[in-house]
């Protein structure tokens, strides 16, 4: 932190004191940040797009399910490219309720997603419950994948 405020007043003194060296290097570095900037932002739009037609749904279901693993995730891949890595969260919802009632800690469980899935895609797979607010039954529970972070192919 230090170092960028040194940096920043360094660069202003010599804008001062040479102007005419200083600002033509001043405007390339600006026009270069802006066109990484500018790549970034779309890149990170790109891929929240890309997250957006992934078709995630989670149920509870312990008959189709091991005992330890009671909850059925359906995922598929609405995308024309792979998807080569996906990580979320389970939350737990009350129908009709916005308070999340998974008690999401250090210790939940981290979920993954199936590796590789070619577009178009589906895939299956039984996954452990999320530890829940005492006093509630996962039977009487909505499950929905939040806080999505993926990867695409190009």
């Amino acid at each position: 932190m230090f170092i960028g405020i040194l940096l920043v007043i360094t660069w202003l003194i010599l804008l001062l004191r040479y102007p005419a060296k200083a600002l033509p290097v001043s405007v390339a570095a600006a026009i270069g940040l802006g066109f990484v900037a500018m790549w970034v932002v779309w890149l990170d739009h790109r891929e929240i797009k890309q997250l957006a037609r992934l078709d995630l749904r989670i149920a509870y279901a312990p008959e189709q399910c091991p005992a330890d693993r009671p909850l059925q995730l359906k995922l598929s891949n609405g995308n024309s490219v792979p998807l080569t890595e996906l990580r979320w969260r389970i939350a737990a919802y009350a129908p009709g309720d916005t308070v999340n009632l998974a008690d999401n800690q250090y210790t939940a469980p981290r979920y993954r997603g199936p590796g590789e899935l070619q577009a178009g895609g589906t895939w299956e797979d039984c996954l452990p419950l999320p530890p829940l607010r005492p006093g509630y039954r996962p039977q009487t529970l909505e499950f929905r994948a939040e806080h999505l972070q993926g990867s695409f192919s190009d």
